[in-house]
């Protein structure tokens, strides 16, 4: 099991020493001086990864990486703003989302699709997010709550989501037959996408996983709509699992669904 320890950033103030007693109370990990060492030279010395705290975000080093894991809206942004316009956006369209929808991410991450389909369901939808990585969580989820976006749709989608840290299996054998109108699967790439630049800090922290036949069918028992995949365009889980895999030219990434 990794080890994960917390530090601050270098000058620490009220508002990083209050944000760092929370991660300690949330994710239970122990709490070392930055006393002006580098991440670097914190890891190296306890041989461990590291979440800095700042004033304002969590930053997550793994001692595998050279850049750090940490909240931002990514691609939602401007998603958001096509959407304002009048123009469409290809998960809101494969989900065939609608106000007052219910929407169950099983691979939240940094949570990106999970605010675009957030904004599509409205105030009168319900949206989750299920995470089993608990340091991905608590970042994400942290940052769904405090991140200041630039426009006022975008606060509102991402505070409406809710974030559950916990195995998409485990948790999607709790919920009732039919009690959400979309579950939505997207699990690691098995292939890297190189242009996927804001995609590849999660690579290194997330927890790698392929689908299985159990997670495929209780989403199938749980959806009330449609089941859909996001996965590189010749990953063989659209033939394994029975998706109907919809071609998107130009994309190295393709939907599909299963239809209820």
């Amino acid at each position: 099991m990794k080890r994960v320890l917390i530090t601050t950033s270098g000058r620490p103030d009220e508002v990083t020493e209050t944000r760092a007693f929370a991660a300690e109370q949330a994710l239970g990990y122990a709490r070392i001086p930055r006393n002006k060492r580098s991440v670097k030279n914190l890891m190296a010395t306890n041989s461990s990864d590291l979440l800095v705290v700042g004033k304002e975000r969590y930053e997550l080093y793994r001692q595998t990486m050279s850049e750090p894991f940490f909240f931002h809206p990514d691609t939602a942004a401007f998603r958001l703003k096509r959407l304002l316009k009048g123009e469409t956006d290809p998960l809101v369209e494969m989900c065939q989302l609608e106000p007052g929808n219910s929407f169950l991410d099983c691979t939240l991450g940094l949570a990106t699709d999970c605010i675009v389909a957030s904004f599509a369901v409205g105030a009168t939808g319900i949206v989750k997010g299920i995470e089993v990585d608990p340091d991905v969580a608590f970042i994400t989820a942290t940052g769904l709550t405090q991140f200041q976006p630039k426009f006022q749709e975008l606060k509102e989608a991402m505070r409406r989501i809710s974030v559950v840290q916990d195995s998409a299996s485990v948790f999607l054998k709790g919920q009732p037959d039919h009690s959400w109108d979309v579950v939505y699967l997207d699990p690691m790439f098995s292939q890297t996408i190189s242009e996927s630049i804001s995609f590849a800090p999660l690579r290194h922290v997330g927890v790698h996983g392929s689908l299985t036949e159990e997670w495929v069918s209780e989403a199938r028992r749980v959806a009330r709509k449609r089941v859909v995949v996001k996965a590189h365009f010749n990953d063989p889980v659209f033939e394994q699992f029975g998706f109907t895999q919809i071609i998107r030219h130009n994309t190295k990434f393709h939907f599909g669904f299963i239809e209820k």
